[in-house]
């Protein structure tokens, strides 16, 4: 494992694991933002339910994201939160929201490095529990090691 990729890779594995699981909590409590306003009109006509069970919907969705990137699962939950960011920005664009939808585009190519990161520290797509058991547990035991020297 290449640890001199950590200075790059544990704030990016940081920053795509709470945003999306923050992001997730607050479509239940709208602190953050009224998610509704986001939806474009052409989503709203075609969803099969109520826009806040979309909403409520998309929110368990970010949280288990955030949890997959936090927890271990970078590779994979890296080109998941790519996939969405870029759903997310074509939302954005129908919604008339370009400013929003450019930025989303940039935070998906910052979730695109850190999956890249992954990859090059020898990571799996789903790490091996015999492995890294206790992998939520090293993190700060790695965060540390890497800013001692």
């Amino acid at each position: 494992m290449k640890e001199k990729l950590s200075e790059i890779y544990w704030p990016l594995r940081l920053a795509y694991g709470l945003v999306p699981l923050l992001a997730g909590l607050d479509k239940y409590t709208n602190i953050l933002a009224d998610w509704r306003r986001y939806v474009s009109p052409i989503a709203r006509s075609i969803l099969p339910m109520s826009l806040e069970t979309f909403l409520h919907i998309i929110g368990i969705i970010e949280i288990v994201v955030g949890l997959a990137v936090l927890l271990g699962l970078t590779r994979l939950g890296g080109l998941i939160v790519v996939a969405w960011l870029a759903a997310i920005s074509l939302n954005l664009l129908l919604a008339g929201y370009f400013d929003i939808a450019v930025r989303d585009l940039v935070m998906a190519v910052g979730a695109y490095t850190l999956s890249m990161v992954a990859t090059e520290r020898g990571e799996g797509f789903v790490p091996s529990l015999q492995r890294e058991p206790l992998s939520v547990l090293r993190i700060n035991k790695v965060w540390l090691e890497s800013y001692k020297g």
